[in-house]
């Protein structure tokens, strides 16, 4: 293995774990303290949420890590051989699919299903309760568990990795 795809994999478990953080922390208080708001605020909230996470630096992190992620499957399918290329080609999956995967295809519908919304009408409010926060923190810790799961497989890989460098 090349020294700059070791260096790449650490990056990577870091990065996996940076984007799974922020998951968790919607997961786990955000969506829950929206649904509080009562009335539109929660709804409101989310519009603006949704229209900021574009600026750079998360979306930079999350796309960044799909191509990361096909480069590291890649490498992991026609480069490398034992027991680490399935942890390493299976961390990289994990991340295309649960992640970026989910995202593309649950949660950003849902998001842009919100944001043509009134957040002031019944249908709001309906959308809000009995679909958008279920479902949407239910693909979110989906997410969540798909970035824990590639950080660690990643991790598992790069350690036996370096058990048979030493």
């Amino acid at each position: 293995m090349s020294p700059f795809f070791f260096v790449l994999m650490q990056a990577a478990i870091l990065a996996y774990a940076l984007v799974g953080g922020v998951f968790l922390a919607f997961s786990d208080f955000i969506m829950r303290s929206l649904s509080l708001t009562g009335g539109s605020g929660g709804v409101e909230a989310m519009q603006v949420i949704n229209r900021e996470v574009y600026r750079w630096v998360f979306m930079t992190l999350f796309l960044g890590m799909a191509v990361v992620s096909l480069g590291v499957a890649g490498v992991a399918a026609f480069g490398m051989s034992g027991p680490e290329r399935g942890l390493v080609l299976a961390a990289g999956i994990v991340y295309l699919v649960g992640c970026f995967g989910v995202t593309v295809f649950f949660n950003v519908p849902m998001n842009e299903a919100l944001a043509g919304m009134d957040r002031s009408s019944d249908a709001a409010r309906s959308y809000w309760t009995g679909t958008y926060l279920p479902r949407w923190t239910f693909w979110n810790t989906v997410r969540t568990l798909a970035c824990v799961l590639s950080a660690a497989l990643l991790l598992l890989g790069l350690l036996w990795t370096a058990q048979g460098l030493a």
